[in-house]
């Protein structure tokens, strides 16, 4: 199993902003086969080094994780992401 974890902190990080971007993310539920799991959580925190969005997913190997990554509604994901975040981290592991 791989767990995928990614943050974001969006350029726009009003509440608004921030629930458009998680219900992007949140509509990949379903859609794509490798994914076992998702997960979006909402910072509430709010501090300096607080990022504005945690994504959270599993699937069960790298072959896996790469389909997930080309897998068409991922790519609506990537552009919506690529147009509103500020700065995003990842960290990809074996579980």
């Amino acid at each position: 199993m791989i767990k995928h974890i990614v943050f974001f902190k969006l350029k726009d990080n009003s509440p608004e902003s921030i629930e458009k971007t998680a219900n992007v993310l949140r509509a990949m539920e379903g859609e794509i086969p490798q994914l076992i799991s998702v997960e979006v959580g909402l910072d509430i925190i709010h501090s300096e080094r607080s990022y504005d969005i945690a994504l959270v997913t599993e699937v069960a190997s790298l072959e896996d994780l790469q389909a997930y990554q080309i897998h068409p509604a991922h790519q609506v994901v990537v552009r919506h992401i690529n147009e509103v975040k500020e700065h995003s981290v990842s960290v990809d592991y074996a579980i």
